[in-house]
This record gives C-alpha cells, structure tokens and sequence, in this order.
C-alpha cells in the first residue's frame, strides 16, 4: 500500500466522520455512499419520511469539495427543468443552451419517485452516459458525477414507482430504517442543544476531500486483486436469483458487474487488496435489492427481495 492510497483512504474515512457530525447513525446507508463515490454509481435512498435521508445526502455533499445542486422532484417537475433546455436571446437572435441543475458533480434528487416517469427518464442518459442531449446535441456532465436519489415507498399516495429501467441505473439501493431507541435518543439531544440541520457548517461539518483525493481512491480500488473463484462465486450468486421460484426476474449481468465492483471497493475501505467471499455477501443486498422482481404470488405471502437474496447466499457454495 503506498502513501498515496493511505492518504486517499484516509480521506474517505474522514467523510463517514463528518457525515456523523450531523446523523446519528445509519452507518450502512453512509458505508454505501462512500463505496457509490468510489465505484462511480448512483444511489436510491428509500425510507420512511422523517429518517434523514435528504439529510444524509447534504451532509457528504458538505464533507466533500465538488459542485452540488438539490432538485426537489414534484408532479409538475418537466424534464428541462433537470437536463436544462434552449433559452432564446432576444440580443443575439440566437438559441443559447442554459444548463440545467444536472451540471453538477453530486446531483440530490429529492423525493425522485414524486414525480412522473417522463421526468424520472430523462436522468437516464444522464446516468448512465454522463452526458445530456438537447436538440441533437451531447453536452458533457462534469467528473465525477453521482446522483442520490431519495424515495419513499411507493405505497404511499402520490408516488410514481421507478421503471425498472431506471432502477438499473443505480448502483445501490439503500434502505434507511427507523432509528434504535438510543439513536433516536441522541438525535434528540443534538436538537435540545441547538443543532440545526439546515445549518451544516455550525454543526462543525466540513470538506474533506475533492476530486484529487478522490480519484486516487478510485485508481487504488481499480488495482484490487480478484480471484477467479470470487468470480465464479459472485456469477453463481446472480444466476441463482435467475431461478429462484420467488422471483420473475432476476440479477442480470450489469448487475453482476456491480456486485464485483462494491465488493472491490468494500474490500480496498476495509485495508486489503483482495476480495473474499464475505466482501461480496456484505454487499450483495444493497447492490441486487432493486434489480430483482418479486412475483405477485412471493409478495402476497409478505416475501421480501431481501429475503431471497439472503437466503440465495447462505445456498450458494462459498470458495475456499
């Protein structure tokens, strides 16, 4: 390991310890934000409203040195207002594009599934091309670029669910739980002692690391060693969500190749420079949750993706 992959470690360290300046707990969703940053993925946070969601998202925003825009998605959101549109100068007599809140390098998409698919669709090309095209033309995203997305349950009144092309886009799918009865103690505490959420910098979060340290990290994780058993384990793992009787649709090999990546990037988090089989299982929930479907019979019977993704891993034959 040289200086610089501890240093860039470090770093990245460092933004869990600022996050926490301003979230009581939820330490996976904020693991799972690190790993995103690190893989080049987008995020879906799903919970309850009220958990900290948006919170926790403006809080790395906060611990990191880039760019970031808040989109807060409604019914009546049109696509221009996120990819940005042609605006015409009346002083030129000429079309001038104006960017749109996209242009970003770490984009919040709030409430995401608030508003309706034709919105929801034009982050796709933005997702997955880094790029935008309006009137024929491809406009470049900056780098690095990620999208956190927050959702709540889709039965709530009001919500548009995500297409499941869309949902492929993401790397991971975090769920955001109710908090522990001592978590939810020390949240309260911090607002009886004045903190202020809209208030990040007097809760004493800061930037930590930019685009130099952060690149680093990811040129580091690129040089994590991968077996050829934990290959073949991490393809077993997703063709068995392919027949599993539970599901109608399974992991497909995008997604197999996100569960390689987490897992690389867990593993590099964790001080190695190899993946073993428990870093793939560590990750195997957040990164295939969304890229299964359940059928109707499974739901009905209160069969969660969770569920049989778990037990898919505790079935597959781990490497030796």
């Amino acid at each position: 390991m040289t200086a610089t992959t501890d240093s860039a470690r470090s770093s990245l360290e460092a933004i869990r310890t600022e996050i926490g300046k301003a979230v009581v707990g939820q330490d996976s969703a904020v693991t799972g934000l690190v790993v995103a940053l690190l893989c080049r993925g987008h995020v879906l946070l799903e919970g309850v409203p009220g958990v900290a969601k948006t919170l926790l998202v403006r809080a790395l925003a906060a611990s990191l040195e880039l760019d970031t825009k808040r989109v807060q998605f409604t019914p009546d959101l049109m696509p221009s207002d996120v990819t940005g549109s042609l605006v015409y100068d009346a002083r030129t007599a000429a079309f001038s594009f104006q960017n749109g809140p996209v242009f970003t390098n770490l984009l919040l998409a709030d409430e995401i599934n608030r508003t309706p698919p034709k919105t929801q669709s034009s982050l796709l090309e933005a997702m997955e091309e880094r790029q935008v095209t309006v009137d024929g033309t491809a406009r470049r995203l900056p780098e690095p670029f990620l999208v956190a997305a927050t959702m709540n349950p889709v039965e709530y009144e009001g919500t548009y669910p995500l297409p499941e092309a869309q949902l492929d886009r993401f790397l991971l799918k975090l769920t955001v739980p109710l908090p522990s009865r001592e978590d939810e103690i020390g949240v309260l505490t911090r607002h009886a002692a004045g903190f202020n959420p809209r208030d990040l910098a007097a809760a004493g979060v800061r930037p930590v690391a930019g685009a130099a340290e952060l690149e680093a990290a990811r040129e580091a994780v690129a040089k994590v060693s991968v077996s050829s058993e934990i290959t073949g384990y991490v393809v077993d793992v997703c063709r068995a969500t392919r027949e599993s009787p539970s599901l109608t649709l399974g992991v497909s090999p995008r997604g197999a190749t996100a569960l390689l990546a987490t897992a690389r990037a867990w593993a590099w988090l964790t001080g190695r420079d190899y993946v073993t089989p428990d870093d793939v299982k560590a990750l195997a929930l957040p990164t295939l949750r969304h890229r299964v479907q359940l059928r109707p019979e499974a739901e009905m019977e209160g069969v969660t993706a969770d569920a049989v993704i778990t037990a898919i891993l505790s079935h597959v034959p781990v490497p030796r």
